[in-house]
């Protein structure tokens, strides 16, 4: 099989990218020529959609179903894509959910699910995308945390914690594998016109925001190109701030 890899085109896999941010990314790594693996869960229309929205732009890409909570399924899905293409030049981590209350009444399954989606799912997906990227000594993985994760926030403990922790991996994860040529980042986001704000009450948390508006799927999409590319060579272990000045 390995005579057979696809060794022509640079890989990129983003996963939870049926929408928001996760789209975004997805559409501005394909401009740059990156061949896109668009992850989802379940929403399939909003997948291919994305996918419509590369070719827009001249990019190229497939979806691949399956829950990043799931190791089994995890694996077998990366088995497919490692089988097939030689190299992974990009993971981007960015499905994550939301179940908010307050932490005395949160129950465990709203624990489990947020922490699972960010954090297991940050396990299955990159350890074995790493392994194949040291084997090549060159790659880089991105994972989308929250402003959350650094600031904290009322009645969203489990989520604040599972974005802290992606810091927390990253950045010793980043200390790790430095010298063997990948390099891994964060970016956390602040407000962003996305589905996960829709109950959000905006107008009043703008006034905690020096920029006044609410951020752009698209501007947090153009961060992470950086972090993708020969610009930002010498970045690493990294957290960055797309958040209009909150913190």
């Amino acid at each position: 099989m390995g005579n057979n890899k696809d060794k022509t085109v640079a890989v990129a896999i983003v996963t939870g990218a049926s929408k928001g941010i996760g789209r975004a990314i997805s559409i501005e790594l394909a401009k740059e020529g990156y061949y896109i693996i668009v992850n989802y869960r379940s929403d399939e229309k909003g997948a291919s959609k994305t996918i419509d929205m590369m070719k827009e732009t001249g990019g190229k890409g497939e979806i691949a179903k399956f829950d990043v909570t799931d190791s089994k399924k995890t694996k077998e899905a990366l088995d497919d894509i490692f089988g097939r293409f030689d190299t992974i030049e990009v993971l981007v981590n960015n499905a994550g959910v939301t179940a908010d209350g307050l932490f005395i009444m949160m129950a465990e399954k709203d624990w489990d699910i947020v922490n699972n989606t960010t954090l297991k799912g940050f396990y299955n997906m990159t350890k074995p995308v790493l392994k194949k990227m040291v084997r090549k000594k060159k790659g880089c993985v991105v994972s989308i945390s929250s402003v959350t994760g650094v600031m904290g926030n009322r009645g969203q403990a489990n989520y604040a914690a599972a974005k802290a922790g992606l810091i927390g991996a990253s950045k010793s994860i980043a200390s790790e594998v430095a010298r063997l040529g990948i390099r891994v980042n964060v970016v956390a986001p602040g407000l962003i016109e996305t589905e996960m704000i829709e109950k959000v009450p905006v107008d009043m948390l703008k006034a905690r925001i020096p920029m006044a508006r609410v951020g752009q799927p698209e501007e947090v999409a153009k961060v992470v190109k950086f972090l993708c590319s020969e610009d930002s060579s010498y970045v690493t272990g990294q957290v960055i701030g797309i958040n209009g000045g909150m913190i």
